[in-house]
């Protein structure tokens, strides 16, 4: 993820505002908030307030379109030749992380987002609780609430104030 997210940087830095790299990192699928966070370490001068903004912010910007668009995409994707399998591949991956929220619900999509793990975030969340049924406002909440924490945890990390503390 390192050399994706400095490859990033490195191709916008001078071109668009810091705060703006933050923001767009944090959209791409698989690095999102944690590869956004990442790219402002690369990215001097960077603080604390901004980047954890940029990348909540970024970071959600997608989850509506997620909730409430990709069901009709998928379908359609499945009736094409060429993209018929991207969207069994993703449904299966998703569905195999399943299991915490669907035995603790809300509170289980809230963990899922908000622990920094591979494999775990807002892109994946949304699908999983579109694929489990789940009320859309309730998800986007919890979602949401995940990503604030996910940025919390992977901000304090990475500007070193855990470090200091302990």
């Amino acid at each position: 993820m390192n050399s994706i997210v400095q490859s990033i940087v490195e191709g916008l830095s001078g071109k668009i505002s810091k705060e703006l790299i933050v923001f767009i990192v944090s959209m791409i699928p698989i690095l999102e908030l944690r590869g956004s966070i990442l790219a402002a370490g690369f990215l001097d001068g960077m603080k604390f307030l901004p980047t954890y903004i940029a990348a909540v912010l970024g970071n959600m910007l997608p989850i509506p379109f997620i909730l409430l668009f990709i069901e009709k995409i998928f379908s359609a994707m499945k009736k094409t030749k060429h993209l018929n399998k991207i969207p069994v591949f993703l449904e299966k991956k998703a569905l195999s992380k399943s299991e915490q929220i669907e035995k603790y619900g809300y509170l289980g999509l809230f963990l899922f987002v908000a622990i920094p793990l591979p494999g775990t975030g807002a892109w994946t969340g949304s699908l999983l609780a579109v694929l489990l049924g789940l009320n859309l406002k309730k998800s986007f909440l919890f979602v949401f609430l995940g990503v604030m924490t996910a940025g919390l945890i992977m901000s304090l990390l990475s500007f070193g104030i855990l470090q200091n503390i302990f």
